[in-house]
C-alpha cells in the first residue's frame, strides 16, 4: 500500500510533461540496476515509452538486454505508471569501467531550524520517532521558507 501511494506521489509530481518523467527515471536508474552498472552506463533520452541507455560498447548492450524484465520490474515499482514499457541500448554513450569516475557525494544538507513550540504541539505524539523527527523537519523548512512573512494560515508560535 505505502507502495502505490508513493508511485501515486511521483505521477503528480513528474508526470505533467516528458522532461520531469525523464529526470525521474535518471534519478530512479542507479537504484534499479546498483551503483556498479548506474557508473557504467547512463540514461540518455525517453522516446515515447523507451528509455534509450547508454552502454560501452556491444556486450553491455547484450547484457543489459537479457536483464531487460527485470530492470523494467523495477522500474515500474519506483516509478508506477511514468516507467517505460521498453528499453534501448546506444553504444559508446556511457564510459568504460577503467574510466567511470565515483560520483561526487552531494554536500550535506543544513540542518533545519529548531521547530516552534506550536509545531512540536502538532506533531503526532505516539508516531514512530524517526516519522516524528521527518515531520518536524519537514515542516520546519517549509516554515523556514516564510519567515518573517508567513503565508495566511501558518503561524510559528
Amino acid at each position: 500500500m505505502e507502495r502505490a501511494g508513493a508511485r501515486d506521489v511521483a505521477e503528480q509530481l513528474f508526470g505533467t510533461t516528458p522532461e520531469r518523467r525523464l529526470l525521474l527515471l535518471r534519478a530512479a536508474w542507479p537504484r534499479v540496476v546498483g551503483p556498479e552498472l548506474a557508473r557504467r552506463t547512463r540514461v540518455i533520452t525517453l522516446e515515447g515509452d523507451a528509455l534509450r541507455i547508454g552502454v560501452p560498447d556491444a556486450s553491455w548492450g547484450r547484457g543489459l538486454f537479457k536483464m531487460r524484465r527485470e530492470i523494467l520490474d523495477r522500474l515500474r515499482v519506483i516509478a508506477g505508471r511514468l516507467a517505460p514499457r521498453g528499453l534501448g541500448f546506444v553504444e559508446g554513450h556511457a564510459p568504460l569501467a577503467r574510466e567511470a569516475s565515483e560520483p561526487a557525494a552531494p554536500p550535506a544538507p543544513a540542518p533545519p531550524p529548531p521547530p516552534p513550540p506550536a509545531l512540536l504541539d502538532a506533531a503526532p505524539p505516539n508516531a514512530d520517532p524517526q516519522l516524528r523527527e521527518r515531520f518536524l523537519a519537514s515542516a520546519g523548512r517549509y516554515l523556514e521558507r516564510f519567515r518573517g512573512g508567513a503565508p495566511e494560515g501558518v503561524t510559528d508560535a
